[in-house]
């Protein structure tokens, strides 16, 4: 495949997965949280708070609230990532309509238990917006808001800016809708949606590290790269209260090999020292190349 193939190719992708992310994101707003009052944070949520007071379209509306943000971030920020985010915040906005009139006119929307709807809501965004974010792309809305906050007040954190925001609009929408449990649930998804993002962007490079603090450093490290042919580093260690001469092992491995890993330190030194502690991020040979 030559170069401009490639190329060819990988703006396809790219588009591909941003009107797949953009169809999760619109089918949880649309099939789960509007049918079910939950609050929605961010563009969404004052598109439909605009909707709810004088019947606009929801993705139009969004993407004209994005617009003089976009502009904003043309000046202050970068030139670099508007185009991703103006072509992704306008699929959105197509998206959300289309969604839109399909649930209206062909697809029944679940109106049920809202937790059960709130959980699913959250599924579905995240995973849309998680998706979304694997090609460094982003919706735009609050997230701008929070750069351009944090770039002319920089002790103020672009999550903290990003929370407030969102925080004023699901109040407005409780407000609005006169729903006080709608906030509530919005929480919910908030939480969800979070979740699901992070094991997208992150989730395939997680890992566990473990720390031995061991006499039988040479035994033990040619035992774990002969049973899970994983890497294993050897650094020289004192304990400071007994003063012996030890080693420590550090080894990062997949969640689901620790409990084969800690069976065979175990097995060859019983009264080694482990530390067992989170990788949330593991780059190289056997987890991610790259971010």
């Amino acid at each position: 495949m030559s170069k401009p193939e490639k190329k060819a190719f990988e703006y396809l992708k790219e588009a591909f997965i941003w009107i797949a992310g953009c169809l999760l994101y619109a089918t949880a707003v649309n099939g789960f949280a509007l049918p079910n009052s939950i609050a929605q944070s961010g563009m969404t949520g004052a598109s439909v708070i605009l909707h709810k007071l004088f019947g606009w379209p929801i993705g139009l509306v969004g993407f004209a609230l994005n617009i003089p943000l976009l502009i904003l971030m043309y000046i202050f920020i970068s030139k670099g990532s508007l185009l991703k985010t103006l072509i992704v915040s306008a699929i959105l906005s197509g998206a959300l309509d289309l969604m839109t009139w399909l649930f209206k006119a062909y697809i029944p929307v679940y109106q049920g238990n809202p937790i059960l709807a709130a959980l699913i809501c959250g599924v579905l965004q995240g995973a849309g917006l998680g998706i979304i974010m694997t090609t460094n792309a982003t919706s735009g809305g609050t997230d701008i808001i929070g750069r351009l906050v944090h770039k002319a007040i920089p002790f103020i954190s672009v999550g903290k800016v990003v929370m407030a925001a969102d925080a004023i609009i699901v109040i407005a929408y409780m407000i609005v809708f006169r729903s006080f449990e709608s906030g509530l649930y919005a929480i919910i998804v908030a939480f969800v949606s979070s979740r699901v993002i992070d094991s997208l962007l992150y989730g395939m490079a997680n890992g566990k590290m473990l720390m031995i603090f061991t006499e039988k450093a040479d035994e033990i490290a040619n035992a774990i790269i002969s049973s899970s042919r994983r890497g294993v580093s050897i650094i020289p260690a004192v304990g400071a209260y007994s003063r012996d001469n030890k080693n420590m092992l550090i080894c990062v491995a997949r969640k689901s090999e620790i409990s084969g890993l800690l069976k065979t330190v175990k097995s060859i030194d019983e009264e080694t020292f482990i530390i067992v502690s989170e990788a949330n991020e593991v780059l190289g040979k056997g987890f991610r190349k790259s971010i």
